[in-house]
């Protein structure tokens, strides 16, 4: 009964930050207006921002999106080391949830990418969490949940997460960075890194993951 009660005060609280991160970030919204909401708390804002990171994974809203915003709000090195926090905190969070709340409820509320995710994790630990992390085309939340419900190191887990989220998270960022000026050439090279990002990540998918893929099913 108490593990039962501890699964049920965890989803209640899920569910709860679910219902307040859905007010506060809406899939309509764009980075102008997530830059106005987050410069009207000030000298809080790097926190905010952070914490609206961090709560990501329980809502499923493009992570993308707020990397670009954090560019455009605190210029490319601040939005970069707020970015980098906030992912590994809401990686940690999606970790420790699938972790701790288990296999049959997540496999109800997502698809079949979780359980391919769970089983390319478990054959081959830290490398496909880092090649994970950085081809863009998988969502950054599912990669989350599929090592929670894994036997990888939890240290593994974040050090993958934080190396391998370096080029993605340094190329959205410098797109925010660089919006406020679309005829200057650095914007210009945001987006030359950017479909070279999407390029190499379509190489690495189909060179190495499709092949373990393969070896799985």
């Amino acid at each position: 009964m108490n593990k039962n009660l501890k699964k049920a005060l965890l989803l209640i609280t899920v569910i709860f930050f679910i219902f307040i991160s859905s007010k506060i970030i809406k899939n309509n919204i764009d980075i102008y207006t997530i830059r106005d909401y987050i410069n009207s708390f000030k000298i809080f804002a790097p926190i905010v921002y952070i914490v609206m990171f961090a709560i990501v994974p329980l809502t499923f809203f493009p992570d993308s999106i707020l990397a670009i915003s954090s560019g455009l709000i605190f210029g490319f090195y601040k939005g970069y080391i707020y970015t980098t926090i906030g992912a590994l905190l809401g990686g940690s969070i999606a970790f420790f949830l699938a972790r701790y709340i288990g296999y049959d409820l997540l496999k109800k509320i997502s698809n079949d990418k979780l359980s391919k995710i769970e089983k390319l994790i478990n054959a081959n630990g830290f490398y496909i969490i880092f090649l994970l992390r950085l081809i863009p085309l998988f969502p950054f939340d599912i990669i989350s949940y599929g090592a929670g419900l894994t036997s990888v190191d939890y240290k593994q887990f974040l050090l993958a997460t934080f190396l391998g989220t370096i080029p993605g998270i340094a190329v959205f960022t410098n797109i925010g960075a660089s919006a406020l000026d679309i005829s200057g050439t650095s914007f210009y090279i945001s987006i030359a890194m950017l479909i070279l990002l999407f390029a190499i990540s379509i190489l690495l998918k189909k060179k190495f993951l499709n092949n373990k893929l393969k070896e799985i099913d």
